[in-house]
């Protein structure tokens, strides 16, 4: 169990002596001459696996990522997995300065795995000290809207914990691993605003914390509203925006009930194309309008986009849920994005994704969606 104990309080978080590199990844080391930069990437494909990791309440000591996914998802020819990961697992919410090591090295394996099968890991913090898209309410101090002294508390709680990961992982390189800021910030009524500029600076604030340890780390930032709109106040920075593919929830989370009920366009039964309660028609070319072109603002810059996160609820026809998916790959393979699937097995994945409608295959002791699987490789 590794503590920091720090002089005077949070505020001097950051500045905080450094540990020594991980042993285990010293031998790998960043050539800058062939490395991936933000300015371009592959089209990266794939899928975001949670890993399982003990909490009081369901203890668990197997390994929290299991190889046969990363191997899955080699022979299947993907090659991207988006790790989102919660604090709360190496850390803890009563004292941000608590970083444990046996959870890392958890996720070192994951690393070590990605590696061995060719797939890029992306480690996302799905929650941070101060913020989470799910219950945020149990974060002690808010990251975006607490007072002032509590934001500054959960924004150098943040830096910590992100420079952990950048002193840990420091010289692996970007084809191998990347980093993402923060899964999906708060809903905003418009583009503009005080949360906005809260969001760009706590992006400063983390890229400078990062950078401060590893200068070359290839770095995601999730967009504004939930991961869906662009960030132009970030676009200097020299990031990746990472974008969602939920859109429209009447079709991809079809009966959620963790959905808010004001971010469903219907809840009229999916169909696809699909006319919305105000009349709009969402088809491929509604669907071009609302995830590309709404980038244009950024990418005519020059600026990167991945979509981190995508993907159609159990609940959704089948024959529906594929239509609406097939519109979705071909926009963004129009405009070169790569994307990555929540997730590979479960309610939205390819495997055992509990489907009423579908006529699985067995796959290695799991019930494949033969049809959502070729779709997503030829895509």
């Amino acid at each position: 169990m590794l503590r920091r104990t720090f002089v005077k309080d949070l505020a001097v978080l950051a500045s905080v002596a450094a540990t020594a590199d991980n042993s285990h990844f010293a031998a790998a080391r960043n050539s800058p001459s062939d490395d991936i930069t933000a300015a371009h990437i592959p089209r990266w494909r794939g899928f975001n696996l949670q890993g399982r990791f003990p909490w009081p309440d369901h203890p668990y000591d197997g390994p929290a990522f299991d190889e046969f996914d990363f191997a899955t998802m080699g022979e299947w020819g993907f090659d991207f997995a988006r790790l989102p990961l919660s604090y709360w697992v190496w850390g803890s919410r009563d004292d941000w300065t608590l970083i444990r090591e046996e959870p890392l090295k958890q996720i070192d394996r994951a690393v070590d795995l990605g590696k061995q099968h060719n797939v890029h890991i992306n480690i996302n913090f799905h929650r941070i000290p101060g913020y989470c898209i799910n219950q945020r309410e149990l974060e002690p101090a808010d990251l975006f809207t607490g007072t002032t002294p509590q934001r500054e508390k959960a924004l150098n709680a943040a830096k910590f914990h992100w420079q952990a990961f950048a002193r840990r992982y420091k010289g692996i390189p970007n084809r191998q691993l990347s980093f993402d800021l923060i899964n999906e910030p708060p809903k905003m009524r418009s583009y503009e605003g005080a949360l906005e500029e809260r969001y760009v600076e706590i992006v400063n604030a983390l890229v400078r914390a990062i950078r401060e340890i590893d200068p070359n780390r290839l770095i995601f930032a999730d967009g504004m509203n939930i991961g869906q709109a662009p960030v132009v106040g970030i676009m200097n920075l020299g990031l990746v925006q990472s974008t969602r593919g939920y859109q429209p929830k009447a079709i991809s989370h079809y009966t959620a009930t963790w959905v808010p009920k004001d971010e469903f366009e219907t809840f009229n039964p999916p169909t696809w194309p699909l006319t919305d309660d105000h009349g709009q028609v969402w088809d491929r070319s509604y669907l071009q309008r609302v995830y590309v072109d709404l980038y244009k603002v950024i990418t005519d810059k020059g600026v990167q986009v991945h979509v981190g996160e995508w993907g159609c609820f159990n609940k959704t026809p089948h024959e529906v849920a594929l239509a609406w998916m097939t519109d979705c790959l071909a926009v963004w393979k129009q405009a070169g994005w790569g994307n990555s699937l929540w997730n590979l097995r479960g309610a939205f994945g390819v495997m055992d994704s509990e489907r009423a409608d579908v006529t699985y295959e067995d796959f290695k002791g799991h019930k494949l969606d033969r049809k959502m699987l070729e779709l997503l490789r030829n895509a």
